[in-house]
């Protein structure tokens, strides 16, 4: 069994694989402050959950966007799980081809959901992953990884809202009724759900103008499914694509 760990800036997202099947999946949220014993206990109070011994984790791989915690999670795994974890970086094979500028400038999530999105879906694709920030990944029909955008999160692009305009309140997001919203929570629903997928739609076009092939589009991350629904353009959502794609990297390197 492999334990799989995707570290974003607002949550952490954790897989249990058994050879290719997942077994558990588990989201908790990111905390920087947080100690080795804290995410140690954290962890184990995961797998007592889930019926899981320390001793059945074979290996472990680790990408990470926030630096600052992979001092703290690396003591985790040899602290409590005894194993060293694999981390999606340089120096790591994943088996994409990749043609930016600076390899290195790539987010480790990127990179596995580009390895996972060419595996299950193949090339050209497109894959979009609404997480603190929405990220669009191009992959030309020659599996090469060109490039993208990085737009604002639909997380933090809600709490500024909140945050910078003093009368509107904290909301839930939600699928509106109406375009034209009769309150302020309804009009914000409408603006965050509407706006941010007529945002992938265009986004998803302007690349599809730049090449010959049509890719197949894929999103991924936790809101996904609801974007997806409003969205003309996004034909497959997988929100557990990033652990998909870690597994294979682990596979590759092992």
């Amino acid at each position: 069994m492999i334990l799989v760990v995707d570290v974003g800036n607002t949550n952490i997202v954790l897989g249990l694989y058994r050879g290719k099947e997942l077994l558990h999946h588990y989201r908790i949220s990111t905390d920087r402050t947080a100690t080795t014993d804290e995410y140690g206990m954290k962890i184990y109070s995961l797998f007592q959950h889930a019926n899981v011994k320390v001793e059945e984790i074979e290996g472990v791989i680790i990408s990470s966007v926030v630096p600052p915690l992979m001092h703290t999670l690396e003591k985790l795994c040899d602290k409590y799980l005894g194993r060293t974890p694999l981390v999606v970086g340089p120096g790591l094979k994943s088996g994409l081809n990749i043609r930016y500028e600076n390899p290195r400038e790539v987010g480790a999530d990127r990179i596995a959901n580009s390895v996972a999105g060419i595996e299950l879906y193949g090339a050209p694709l497109i894959v979009v992953d609404f997480g603190t920030a929405t990220t669009f990944d191009y992959i030309d029909e020659q599996a090469r990884y060109l490039g993208g955008a990085i737009a604002p999160g639909i997380g933090i692009s809600t709490e500024a809202l909140y945050e910078h305009a003093a009368k509107l309140p904290r909301i839930e997001l939600a699928r509106p009724k109406s375009t034209v919203g009769r309150n302020s929570v309804a009009s914000m629903q409408a603006g965050i759900i509407f706006g941010f997928a007529g945002q992938v739609d265009g986004i998803v076009e302007r690349i599809c103008e730049e090449f010959a092939t049509a890719p197949t589009v894929v999103a991924t991350g936790g809101l996904a499914g609801m974007i997806a629904s409003e969205s003309r353009t996004i034909q497959i959502v997988n929100p557990l694509l990033t652990l998909e794609g870690l597994r294979l990297i682990y596979i590759r390197n092992v």
